[in-house]
């Protein structure tokens, strides 16, 4: 009964005392027809917790976990080595329990820890600023747009959306489009060995407030971003970069070096786990310090107190909770500060020649896969380049060998039927995955089931 702890006279002398005759009293206001008469049909009556954790725990020995399989998955969430030291740090009671920092006499460990959080994303997407984080990548990459459209006065309300923008970002983004008045122009993904950046450059008009770029795209290519930043602002249209996997980033130049405007990204790969799916992280970052004021959610500065100490405070922070709702940035109300801990304290244990070894490591074992995948029969690699992600053209169904391959212990990838559902030009398309965490052993053992599978 701990969760359920009044007994029966307990509740008869609450409902006396508000005086009402029984517990359904308390719903009069409730239609007869919109009224529960009895158990919720198909769902178990309730049991002891014992009962309850031995059958949960019969229900997780179904599931093929990422540290029990030859794992290839990526698409947006990628299997990273998170060192121990990490975890201990973000969750010593100082940092996990943390107040939030309107208080800055009270909280500058979180902030200060901010500020050098943004510090480090600003260097790795080379930008000026950066804001104190978001949601994640998908959430970020709308802010994004919805700030171009501030900068450009709702004058210009086209959005190009590149084919090879990762479909669950160009949904949010469709979804969010919704409420506003900016016309999303998206287009399907081809299955080429290079981007179509001509294709990209065509659609882009007078009318544009901004062009959605992802680098490394969701094919895994490499988009020539600095062409396209040229014709984006030709047509006084800004460049959102969008990156999914920021480990590339020590192996390739930075978004903002190459020309874009606003760059957005998922920050999971460093210092956060897969986990389900979430908490992730949100990265933001703008090229032009002009910019700054017009950037949702948080950011933090460095300044001196009434005694000349360095000290750290929210510089901006135009939310709705502190200005009008129809006037703020961003409805999106806080940052994912435990997860930009997480990516603080790792990126900090890399350090810059830290980050690109790993991303050499990763690389490497990429290109080793890539070159044994393509010997067997009835697999392409379809990719001239790419960084740890690359796309696979098979002969068959991609969904239904990977299916065939999780009974062998291994995932093998994201089939790009999964990714563009009703797109029957990319059925046979699967997207690979590999990182440092990634043996020869494990790219042996998918070569040598693919090759089983595809006989």
């Amino acid at each position: 009964m701990r969760y359920l702890p009044l007994t029966d006279s307990d509740r008869s002398a609450m409902l006396d005392v508000i005086g009402a005759p029984d517990i359904d009293a308390l719903f009069l206001d409730v239609p007869e027809e919109a009224r529960i008469s009895g158990p919720i049909e198909g769902l178990p009556m309730h049991a002891s917790e014992m009962a309850v954790e031995k059958h949960m725990r019969r229900l997780s020995k179904k599931n093929l976990a990422a540290a029990d399989a030859a794992f290839f998955l990526g698409a947006g969430a990628y299997k990273h080595h998170i060192p121990a030291s990490v975890d201990h740090i973000i969750q010593r009671g100082e940092f996990l329990t943390a107040y939030t920092p309107y208080q800055p006499e009270i909280a500058q460990g979180t902030l200060q820890m901010l500020f050098e959080f943004q510090t480090q994303v600003a260097r790795l997407y080379g930008c000026a600023v950066a804001n104190a984080s978001m949601y994640d990548g998908s959430t970020a990459c709308w802010e994004a747009v919805a700030m171009a459209s501030r900068i450009a006065r709702g004058k210009k309300r086209k959005v190009v959306l590149s084919g090879a923008l990762h479909p669950h970002y160009a949904e949010v983004v469709r979804t969010m489009a919704k409420f506003t008045d900016d016309e999303i122009a998206g287009a399907p993904p081809s299955l080429t060995a290079k981007p179509d950046d001509e294709g990209l450059i065509a659609r882009i008009d007078e009318d544009t407030s901004c062009v959605v770029v992802q680098y490394p795209d969701i094919l895994g290519r490499l988009p020539d971003i600095a062409k396209i930043a040229e014709a984006a602002h030709e047509r006084g249209a800004l460049l959102i970069a969008v990156n999914t996997e920021p480990v590339a980033l020590g192996a390739v130049k930075s978004p903002g070096e190459l020309g874009a405007d606003i760059v957005v990204g998922e920050g999971q790969s460093i210092g956060v786990g897969l986990q389900f799916g979430g908490p992730y992280l949100g990265l933001f970052a703008v090229r032009d310090e002009k910019h700054v004021r017009m950037m949702p959610g948080r950011l933090c500065g460095e300044t001196v107190d009434a005694e000349g100490k360095r000290g750290f405070v929210l510089t901006l922070s135009t939310r709705e909770q502190h200005i009008r709702r129809e006037k703020a940035t961003s409805n999106i109300c806080t940052n994912s500060g435990l997860c930009a801990l997480a990516f603080n304290v790792h990126m900090t244990l890399l350090g810059e020649k830290g980050l690109r070894r790993l991303a050499m490591e990763n690389h490497r074992l990429a290109c080793l896969a890539a070159d044994r995948l393509a010997k067997v029969p009835g697999v392409k690699v379809l990719n001239d380049a790419f960084f740890n992600e690359f796309t696979l053209l098979l002969d068959g169904d991609a969904r239904a060998i990977v299916r065939k391959l999780t009974k062998q212990n291994i995932l093998a990838g994201v089939s790009l039927g999964r990714l563009f559902p009703g797109n029957d030009g990319l059925t046979n398309g699967l997207l690979v995955a590999v990182t440092e965490t990634t043996t020869e052993e494990d790219v042996e053992t998918l070569a040598a089931a693919l090759e089983e599978v595809l006989a």
